[in-house]
């Protein structure tokens, strides 16, 4: 490709991985925007090589120098001693929010719900992916579910500002704070007070099962949708 200041860094990744991103990257060569490209290895190939988070040192400078990721799907092996890749660069690089709209493109793509258009924004550092573990004795074990107020804050701004910029019309938080009242009570507690800054825009909260039924059965209910780590990734893959 001719060399431009539009530098992206691009990993292949594993599996299907270098399939797809080859159709990736064909697609952004015949859009004419003259990119250059850097390769870096990342996933199973640097596993195996010992580095437990799937990612030399080399490649974050390649990242951090460039400042876009265009990256494939991975391989996190099984087992005790291996760390998400995925999780590593959101919590080195300050990736706080992941934005994954979700929507129908009928009838070019054939599907049940021909007018759904609404954008998950997932907490991206916090929660039960803080991959914290414990075994407290031969049959006990624990998992830290940490959610803090400034986290909790940065993202639902995140999330109004999103819908703001985008003409969304509404924001809803989904939550857990009926049974977990300290963590998702603070995770709720900050989107409230977030919410009174944006007049403009509907809010309302859903606790989270109720409201994943009610995402499969009806997405048009929603718009922009506010979440936990955990909660996210699992509705995202239910829209």
């Amino acid at each position: 490709m001719k060399h431009s200041n539009h530098r992206i860094t691009v990993a292949y990744g594993d599996g299907i991985g270098p399939e797809i991103m080859d159709s990736a990257v064909k697609i952004l060569q015949s859009s004419e925007v003259n990119l250059a490209i850097d390769v870096i290895s990342v996933g199973e190939e640097q596993y195996r090589r010992n580095f437990d988070s799937g990612i030399p040192p080399s490649a974050f400078d390649t990242i951090k120098n460039n400042k876009i990721l265009l990256k494939a799907p991975i391989t996190t092996p099984q087992g005790k001693g291996y760390k998400s890749l995925n999780v590593t660069l959101r919590k080195t690089l300050g990736l706080y929010a992941n934005i994954r709209p979700v929507i129908a493109y009928d009838p070019y793509v054939k599907c049940n719900f021909p007018k759904m258009n609404l954008v998950i924004i997932r907490e991206n550092e916090e929660d039960l992916y803080s991959g914290i573990e414990y075994r407290l004795t031969d049959e006990n074990y624990e998992a830290l579910k940490l959610i803090s107020r400034t986290g909790s804050e940065k993202i639902a701004k995140f999330a109004f500002d999103y819908a703001l910029k985008n003409k969304r019309k509404k924001v809803t938080c989904f939550i857990k704070d009926n049974i977990m009242k300290l963590t998702d009570g603070a995770f709720h507690t900050a989107y409230k007070e977030v919410a009174k800054n944006y007049p403009e825009l509907e809010n309302g909260q859903m606790i989270i099962d109720i409201a994943t039924a009610k995402l499969a059965a009806n997405p048009d209910l929603f718009d922009v949708i506010v979440t936990e780590n955990l909660y996210g990734d699992i509705i995202s893959d239910v829209a």
